[in-house]
């Protein structure tokens, strides 16, 4: 009779999750986050808080021989007054990247919501356990996907065998923001929502910040999106700003050109592809806000209605057809200076064709079927890749090469700068990967320039002793590697240090700052 082998309880840290931008601590456990402290700071919506704490596109990874495994688990469950219950989150065990298992935990808090009066009540409950038994013998690598429409508090991981945070890979990390559609919402589970799909097919690692109804062009997301270390960044605007009716035409053309620059301050060579809103039947001519279709909720069903009336359009109301015109001539006016910035129209994601065969069940989210389409068109809706950027204004050809199975092919990217290791005391590790150990470096230094002359005194011969070495302005401060960051630090290494210069098309670092969780301060250099 086989002897059954001992419990081991690993510690739920840092370097076994992937996806999140910061860790909170809870009297419960360990809380994902999407998006750092400081931009959570900054904003009190109640909907903007739930969104970024459900952590879609975050997954515990790490190697192991354990043919079991359970996850304990204190998960948020949202309830609509007058709707049927939503069925319990699930988490989506992946053996060596196919899918190997399915769970769910009951129990946990519950979040009451009223959708007639936009109220919300918080039930406090137990922590559950998900189990994942049968896994096959033998050393592999183990995903396990967090509920990504549930928020969830990690408590505590159990296997058979020991586990060991997997390397970081050579696998390029994508990094995307967009609406619930993004976030996943009405897909049948955290592993096939359609960003999570399209990174499976791409082969790419992937930072979700969907976020349900934070979409919004709002400055702290551009910052978390500049901080963020990634290899691809793309942007769905659209929805988000009509069915909340944000905004008026004259704002949101600056305010999409504001969003960009911000992102561009951290990667300012790297593809960034700008996606319009896919198909939206209520809101294609109607703007918002949108609001809750009461005749369908007292039938027990969800669903939406646009509340707009169309000759407000004149007025600059947005609708998803002006957005699209909109960021399409945008995209192409930036294009002429930024080569690698390339706009997809999102109708060739989910169109009218699709809207007839796979409709919106709600009138506002695709279901399983229609994230699994967009999913699979993602990679490939662009024209064939091409050894050179597009011409400005021309489609992107940057999904173009992210066929299945080649993870190393794709977005013509040019060279990235990778961190270096960080000095820093933050026990959070750069978002989607692991932190690297430190390497002993040298401390560069400038070489000496002529004396400064005081403008006053300025025919005064300078003394032969009056040469000083240059000190540091106070706007360009000096990481723990000794290099300068900032605008300042860049110019005065290109024009009179030794360092290197960055490759051709190189981003410059993002200016990083440890309360964003990055696992990373100003030691960013090529």
């Amino acid at each position: 009779m086989p002897t059954e082998r001992p419990w081991i309880t690993t510690p739920v840290t840092a370097d076994l999750l992937r996806g999140a931008l910061d860790l909170e601590r809870t009297e419960h456990g360990l809380l994902p986050h999407r998006l750092p402290a400081r931009a959570r700071a900054q904003c009190a919506d109640g909907q903007l808080a739930l969104a970024e704490s459900q952590p879609s596109g975050v997954r515990l990874v790490f190697r192991t021989r354990a043919t079991a495994v359970e996850l304990d688990t204190l998960p948020t469950k949202r309830v609509y007054n007058g709707a049927p219950p939503r069925p319990d989150g699930l988490y989506d065990l992946l053996v060596d990247g196919r899918p190997a298992g399915r769970a769910s935990v009951t129990g946990g808090n519950t979040l009451l919501i009223d959708m007639a009066t936009g109220s919300a009540e918080k039930r406090p409950g137990p922590a559950g356990t998900a189990r994942f038994t049968g896994l096959p013998g033998g050393v592999k690598d183990v995903e396990i996907w967090l509920p990504h429409n549930e928020t969830t508090e990690l408590v505590a991981l159990r296997t058979d065998a020991p586990v060991e945070p997997l390397p970081a890979g050579d696998r390029r990390v994508w990094l995307h923001h967009g609406s619930s559609i993004s976030h996943g919402s009405d897909a049948a589970s955290p592993a096939t929502t359609w960003p999570a799909l399209a990174a499976s097919l791409g082969g790419v690692e992937l930072i979700n910040l969907g976020l349900g109804g934070g979409a919004l062009l709002d400055p702290f997301t551009a910052r978390a999106l500049r901080d963020t270390p990634a290899d691809l960044i793309s942007v769905k605007i659209g929805i988000n700003l009509v069915n909340t009716d944000l905004m008026r035409l004259r704002a949101f053309g600056p305010a999409v050109h504001g969003f960009l620059d911000t992102v561009r301050e951290g990667h300012s060579a790297m593809p960034l592809l700008v996606v319009s809103p896919v198909l939206c039947p209520i809101h294609e001519d109607t703007p918002g806000p949108s609001g809750p279709d009461l005749s369908r909720l007292a039938e027990g069903k969800l669903g939406f209605r646009a509340l707009g009336d169309p000759a407000e359009r004149a007025a600059g109301k947005l609708t998803l057809r002006v957005i699209r015109e909109e960021l399409s001539r945008l995209v192409e006016q930036r294009a002429a200076e930024d080569p690698n910035l390339h706009h997809l129209d999102g109708r060739a994601l989910y169109g009218e064709a699709d809207a007839a065969e796979l409709p919106l069940p709600d009138r506002l989210h695709p279901d399983a079927a229609a994230h699994r389409r967009i999913g699979e068109r993602f990679p490939r809706t662009s024209p064939p890749r091409a050894p050179s950027p597009p011409a400005p204004g021309t489609p992107s050809a940057a999904m173009s090469g992210w066929p299945a199975g080649s993870p190393r092919e794709g977005w013509p990217t040019p060279g990235r700068s990778a961190p270096s290791p960080c000095r820093c005391s933050s026990p959070i590790r750069a978002a989607g990967r692991p932190r690297r150990a430190p390497r002993r470096r040298t401390r560069r230094s400038a070489p000496p320039v002529p004396p400064r002359r005081c403008p006053r005194t300025s025919t005064r011969p300078t003394s032969s002793t009056s040469a000083r070495t240059p000190r540091r302005p106070p706007s360009a401060p000096s990481g723990p590697c000794g290099i300068r960051s900032g605008a300042a630090g860049r110019s005065a290494r290109g024009a009179s240090s030794s360092t290197p210069a960055r490759p051709p098309g190189a981003g410059t670092g993002p200016r990083r700052s440890p309360r964003y969780g990055s696992g990373c301060c100003r030691c960013w250099t090529s």
